[in-house]
């Protein structure tokens, strides 16, 4: 089974629609690939049934749809654990190819004129509930993982982003019961004094780490919202809805918006390699 050459056929839109990226960060990312695959065919031993191109249609079908092995394995005519060893072997290959690197916190130290406005967000992924163990040690670990908000187990992820190219600097993982604004304290983010910081009203208190930062002002039953205040939050609200663009992209590849079933210590990779495709999006 060849599905490439019936995708490459599609039209741009259906190729998105199909793989959920452009078909020019396909090819790019085959380009990536084909120094790595020259030597794994080179090096002797039986030739793989899949071609580059389809084995990297399978796991960005993986990634999309979040089937089973199994099944992945059963739609391209592998077995599973072969469309294991073609997952792993993708993502391996891909995680360390410098083309898809985030630019990482240090960046955010850059000086004036680098980055303007940077807006940061947390979005939380469900996982399985943690075994409960005996020992005392590990005794508390479902609860680490259980978040109020979203009344089950998860994974927070916070990202930077770049107002201006809309592109994500950087990003942190934290257990669900973490809120927001710790997580940005236990992640070391620091960013120079002449860059702007944004943020929703979790992360109340962190004009006292960056004082260039807003977050909008929340009203109470004796001090309501002034009509400043509230044409504020609304220009905040206008520059962060960025966020909620990206995460609308990333939340397009199931293994990330539905309940993660894998080891949760491969998940920071696969949520930076989607981070990465989608500022190869909106390079392209």
């Amino acid at each position: 089974m060849q599905r490439w050459k019936t995708l490459k056929k599609k039209t741009n839109n259906e190729f998105r629609r199909i793989t959920g990226i452009k078909k020019s960060t396909f090819l790019f990312l085959l380009k990536v690939l084909k120094p790595a695959w020259s030597i794994l065919r080179n090096s002797g031993g039986p030739q793989p049934k899949l071609g580059l191109e389809d084995q990297l249609l399978l796991t960005l079908d993986y990634w999309r749809n979040y089937n089973t092995y199994l099944v992945t394995g059963a739609n391209f005519n592998v077995s599973e654990s072969r469309a294991w060893e073609i997952t792993r072997w993708i993502e391996g290959v891909l995680i360390t190819a410098k083309a898809l690197r985030l630019c990482g916190k240090k960046d955010l130290l850059v000086g004036k004129g680098k980055y303007e406005i940077v807006v940061f967000d947390v979005t939380e992924c469900p996982v399985e509930r943690p075994k409960r163990k005996k020992t005392v040690r590990r005794k508390n670990k479902q609860k680490r993982y259980y978040s109020g908000k979203k009344k089950r187990h998860t994974v927070k992820e916070q990202i930077a982003i770049d107002k201006k190219t809309s592109k994500i600097i950087a990003t942190s993982y934290a257990t669900g019961k973490t809120h927001d604004f710790k997580i940005f304290k236990e992640s070391k983010t620091h960013i120079h004094p002449d860059t702007a910081a944004k943020g929703d009203s979790g992360y109340q208190g962190i004009q006292k780490i960056h004082p260039n930062s807003q977050v909008p002002k929340k009203r109470s039953k004796k001090k309501p919202l002034t009509t400043v205040d509230k044409k504020q939050n609304k220009q905040i609200s206008s520059d962060r809805v960025i966020v909620e663009h990206v995460f609308a992209f990333i939340k397009k590849f199931k293994i990330i918006s539905q309940r993660y079933r894998n080891r949760r210590k491969r998940f920071a990779l696969r949520f930076n390699l989607v981070c990465a495709i989608y500022n190869l999006e909106c390079s392209g």
